[in-house]
């Protein structure tokens, strides 16, 4: 791993020396743009529209427009002295539960791992925070650009996972079309959360594939072999409209036997839970106050064949 930023993590008057590298990777397959007549790769310049011509990396420098067509500019080196007083540490300012950090917060986690000379006060932090199960929020710096982050522990490892500041999640008052009745039909609801039932599974990442990434080789290998590049036919969707019909379908779909393994629901039960009433209570039937207590079934039949009898006579 290659190291991209030196620095320090530091919480009250505790310094922790530490390296930084990227946590994750992007295997996307690489496209160039070619020119679609001669299959040349496309190359860009850097060219002024005020004299057509092309500007070196040494005339270029950064600038904030004010206002239409009026910027005030920046340079390399004031944007790094601007940036010096943060860009070498992690301070973190609080310490708070993971849960309480919704996942939209996120942006990228990279793995820090401890300096020669910081080895201890490294050990000490991973253990504090998983004795307490705290993550600390810190403020940070990196490449003249500042984010929220949050120090964790991932697989036994000091991490960071840059983080928006809440002024740049956009409101949900912004979405178009947004339903206001949050309320769902009970019988719909029942079925819903069967299928989240049948569906339920231990998060295991390696068991998910990047499907369009293989489709997407098959096809470059099958191009460089000089092969007829083919696609499967998609499967018919089918139609359905109505939404009782579309979860009964999926339920369908996900297997019926793993739902009756678990011990769970089937699509019969949604519809006596959400139709079922509540049983009325029947009253017991009154006793005679007249009628002796300790009279018996067996008594009560014999004394009423000797009436019988009697009226016949």
């Amino acid at each position: 791993m290659q190291t991209i930023w030196k620095g320090a993590v530091s919480f009250g008057l505790v310094n922790v020396p530490v390296k930084m590298f990227t946590a994750t990777q992007d295997n996307d397959l690489p496209m160039r743009m070619l020119h679609k007549k001669l299959n040349v790769p496309i190359q860009y310049h850097r060219t002024c529209p005020k004299c057509e011509e092309e500007v070196k990396w040494s005339d270029i420098v950064k600038g904030y427009e004010y206002e239409p067509g009026h910027f005030v500019t920046f340079d390399k080196g004031e944007l790094e002295e601007i940036a010096s007083e943060t860009s070498r540490e992690i301070r973190i300012l609080d310490f708070v539960d993971l849960e309480e950090i919704d996942p939209i917060y996120y942006q990228k986690t990279y793995y820090l791992a401890p300096e020669s000379n910081g080895t201890h006060a490294y050990n000490l932090l991973v253990q504090a925070l998983l004795d307490t199960r705290k993550i600390g929020i810190a403020n940070v710096s990196i490449r003249s650009r500042s984010s929220l982050a949050a120090i964790r522990i991932v697989d036994g490892v000091l991490s960071m996972s840059t983080m928006f500041y809440a002024e740049e999640i956009r409101s949900k008052k912004e979405i178009p079309n947004l339903p206001e009745e949050t309320k769902a039909d009970e019988r719909e609801l029942q079925m819903a959360r069967m299928l989240i039932d049948q569906l339920s599974a231990p998060f295991e990442p390696e068991k998910y594939e990047d499907v369009y990434k293989e489709k997407l080789m098959d096809a470059i290998e099958d191009k460089v072999k000089g092969k007829e590049v083919k696609f499967a036919p998609e499967e018919k969707k089918t139609n359905v409209i109505d939404l009782m019909e579309a979860l009964k379908a999926s339920l369908k779909q996900a297997g019926p036997d793993k739902a009756q393994a678990g011990g769970e629901a089937t699509e019969g039960d949604a519809d006596k839970k959400a139709t079922k009433k509540p049983a009325r209570k029947r009253s017991a039937p009154k006793a005679d106050k007249n009628e002796p207590k300790s009279k018996t079934a067996k008594s009560e039949t014999t004394d009423s064949k000797s009436r019988t009898k009697k009226t016949g006579s």
